[in-house]
């Protein structure tokens, strides 16, 4: 019998990857994980537009304050001393003063509003921090050990869930000294309102870290670790948290926008920072107290609009990285 013809004698150099780089141009390399949700990121463009509004957002209140002219400047000149309303129309508005100034006082509202932007986002960026370091503590402590201290925790969970946050803090802003702890004045409100809305949100994330805990105890990297010899601290730091930040990013990012409102309905009923410090809320309630609003809507449309874009960003943001590192919750 004859042998077979060899029609393509094989070469010494056409290897697969000889082959797959001659067709390609370059050599093949494989992507991370990181990578391949940083890709469906950034084919989420609602997602991706949240994202770049968050990034003006935090710009603006790290760079803008020190751009804009300072919010507590009074412009008696450019007030009626008549009606005590801005000169011209629609509030005053001019090159010098893009969003008008305020009725009465003059102030600029483009100033106020930059300065606010500050206070709100530092407020809850720290909340928010807070909140998920107490939280993913508790949580993966929770999910992990199980037992007792599970249910320990999660009774915890259900009392702070309950309590009547916004009660407390009326009460709290209410009977805090101007000085105590070492500080004082506004420094000391900013500390405080911190310490409630993150104190008391955490309870949000543990539950989702304890479920998300609860499944991964059971995954074959757990067990190898604990036939290797592993004890719990390792396996909670060096095996859980790391499959935990996923989870920990995504909802973090929604639990910011939910701290900023929060902040600001404190501060509409005068219990945030002292006046005439400019916060969004703050300006709220100096529109509808003070009637501005009558004068011209401007004056609660403006502080209402920043509230309601940041948290509409934050908001898309945090629903395009959820999908981005877990497609299958989509």
């Amino acid at each position: 019998m004859a042998a077979p013809l060899d029609v393509f004698p094989p070469s010494a150099d056409a290897t697969p990857d000889a082959l797959l780089a001659g067709v390609s141009g370059k050599a093949i390399e494989g992507r991370s994980l990181g990578q391949i949700a940083w890709m469906r990121l950034r084919r989420d463009k609602v997602a991706m537009g949240g994202g770049v509004v968050v990034v003006f957002l935090i710009l603006v209140a790290i760079i803008g304050p020190h751009l804009v002219q300072s919010p507590n400047t009074y412009h008696s000149d450019l007030i009626n001393p008549t009606f005590l309303r801005p000169n011209g129309a629609f509030g005053g508005i001019s090159l010098a003063h893009p969003l008008g100034v305020e009725p009465e006082t003059g102030r600029d509202v483009l100033a106020r509003i930059v300065d606010g932007a500050q206070y709100s986002l530092l407020i809850a960026f720290l909340a928010t921090l807070l909140a998920v370091t107490i939280g993913t503590f508790f949580g993966v402590v929770a999910g992990y050990f199980g037992g007792w201290l599970d249910s320990l925790i999660a009774r915890a969970m259900d009392v702070f869930l309950a309590f009547p946050l916004l009660v407390f803090a009326l009460a709290l802003a209410g009977v805090i000294p101007n000085t105590a702890f070492g500080l004082s004045g506004n420094t000391l409100r900013i500390a405080v309102l911190i310490f409630v809305i993150g104190f008391f949100a955490w309870p949000y994330m543990g539950r989702i870290i304890r479920g998300q805990a609860l499944s991964l105890r059971e995954r074959e990297f757990v067990d190898a670790a604990r036939s290797l010899g592993a004890r719990g601290p390792y396996i909670l730091f060096r095996e859980l948290l790391p499959n935990l930040v996923a989870p920990i990013l995504v909802y973090a990012t929604l639990l910011i926008p939910t701290n900023i409102l929060f902040e600001a309905a404190l501060d509409y009923l005068g219990v945030g920072l002292y006046v005439p410090t400019p916060t969004w809320g703050q300006m709220l309630s100096s529109a509808v107290q003070n009637g501005f609003y009558s004068i011209d809507p401007e004056y609660m449309l403006v502080p209402g609009l920043a509230i309601f874009i940041t948290v509409m960003a934050f908001n898309l943001f945090g629903d395009g990285l959820r999908d981005a590192l877990d497609p299958r919750t989509r």
